[in-house]
């Protein structure tokens, strides 16, 4: 059972809002380190074992420095991504860039920094050396398409990724790159998302073994790494476990043994890319209940909506709610939990069994460490909330402020005219 426990008490979280108003995103610095040092545990027997975090998942440069600090590099998707990564002094090797329909600044951005550079189709070979040079080392990303039999909502169906390339386009894209003088050879795959099943994550590895084997034995290419992408989930819904760190160590450990290991190919640095279930558990988003309204339904408003976190309307996703200090009452109200904006998806919960809720009431949404804040967006005008952090002696600091109605017009370049100006632009044009 998955323990939905909130890291600091009423008395504090109200003491921390008359300096910072909700709605905002509260994320657990102890837990967070922690956290990272149990998965580089469960692979400290890989040799040079990398975890790239996912900085889509929380594109923060406080968190990416705690990060850091544990020996966590960056795993990037975009210039901006690049960009936080080499503010926070993450270069070289403790890049990795994985991106799709990629500009060619991002390529030329990427090799700058020394990144290791994850090809996403084999054209993009050609692409690559025209506009920043293909480098000593790159990897290309393996979609298996329908050998691997499971999809979900976020990632879907392999063969209907838009990721990657096939088993026969790899092997063609590695004969490419030996001919062209590429040295070093990396393999990635990422075909599973918020997935809890620990073998799971042991089939992508035996899967991608086994191709590095096959490439060596029809191309005598070594590969030099394996990166097995992410995907390990989190247990949203109080009645789900974690994934077992530990047990897809040591099963992974198994697999590498029995593939590479026996197959003279050690040693294999292995990465994984994990986001979602680095951050995610440890991250709240904090609201206050501002109107309520009994209709055909009985709905809770909140001062957040989607714009703060997106994935209860994307996906159907569940997050788990907390009424604070009403945490030991009966469940015995029905809700639908909701936002402000025009859009009737704008809800972080449906039928949700929930205390009595009152206006005021304090409202602490679960898991909301990844892809929460960083799919923010403006619609309606909505600006987004601010990140806060929860240091391990208790204080919190301001590690991304709210945005505000300049920031969000910032962009524009409109000025009203002013009534003569209007007059005689109107007499011009008669």
């Amino acid at each position: 059972m998955a323990d939905k426990k909130i890291p600091v008490s009423k008395q504090k979280l109200e003491e921390i809002i008359r300096t910072y108003p909700t709605p905002f995103h509260l994320y657990d610095e102890k837990a967070i380190r922690d956290n990272a040092r149990n998965l580089l545990s469960a692979f400290s027997w890989a040799p040079g074992f990398k975890e790239y975090f996912a900085v889509k998942a929380a594109p923060n440069p406080y968190l990416m420095q705690i990060l850091k600090e544990e020996g966590i590099g960056a795993d990037c998707s975009s210039m901006a991504e690049l960009i936080l990564a080499e503010k926070v002094g993450i270069t070289g090797a403790d890049i990795i860039f994985s991106s799709n329909d990629t500009p060619y600044d991002e390529y030329v951005k990427a090799k700058e920094l020394g990144a290791i550079i994850n090809l996403d189709d084999i054209t993009h070979i050609a692409y690559l050396e025209k506009h920043a040079g293909l480098p000593e080392m790159i990897s290309f990303r393996y979609n298996p398409g329908p050998l691997l039999k499971n999809g979900n909502t976020i990632i879907g169906f392999p063969e209907e990724a838009k990721y990657g390339l096939t088993r026969e386009q790899v092997f063609e894209a590695f004969r490419i790159c030996k001919a062209k003088g590429v040295k070093r050879f990396g393999l990635h795959t990422m075909v599973i998302s918020n997935e809890l099943n620990p073998d799971s994550f042991v089939g992508t590895a035996n899967m991608m073994f086994d191709l590095a084997v096959d490439i060596h034995r029809e191309l005598g290419i070594r590969v030099e790494f394996i990166d097995l992408g992410g995907g390990i989930g989190i247990p949203y819904r109080p009645d789900q476990e974690a994934v077992d760190l530990k047990y897809v160590g040591q099963q992974v450990q198994k697999a590498y043994e029995a593939k590479i290991t026996a197959n003279g190919l050690h040693p294999l640095q292995l990465a994984l890319e994990c986001g979602r279930m680095v951050t995610g558990p440890y991250g709240y988003l904090v609201s206050t209940v501002l109107h309520k309204k009994n209709i055909h339904k009985n709905y809770v408003g909140l001062d957040a909506c989607m714009a703060n976190l997106m994935r209860p309307a994307l996906y159907g996703s569940y997050h788990h709610i907390t009424v604070l200090g009403k945490e030991d009452l009966p469940l015995d109200h029905v809700y639908d939990v909701t936002g402000s904006l025009c859009e009737n998806n704008d809800k972080f919960a449906i039928d949700r069994a929930l205390p009595q809720i009152d206006i005021g009431d304090l409202i602490v949404i679960h898991d909301a460490g990844a892809h929460g804040h960083a799919m923010g967006f403006n619609y309606n005008g909505k600006l987004r909330s601010a990140e806060l952090l929860l240091r391990p002696d208790g204080s919190v600091r301001l590690i991304r402020r709210a945005e505000t109605l300049e920031d969000l017009f910032a962009t524009l370049d409109f000025a009203p005219l002013e009534k003569k100006q209007l007059a005689a632009a109107t007499k011009t044009q008669e």
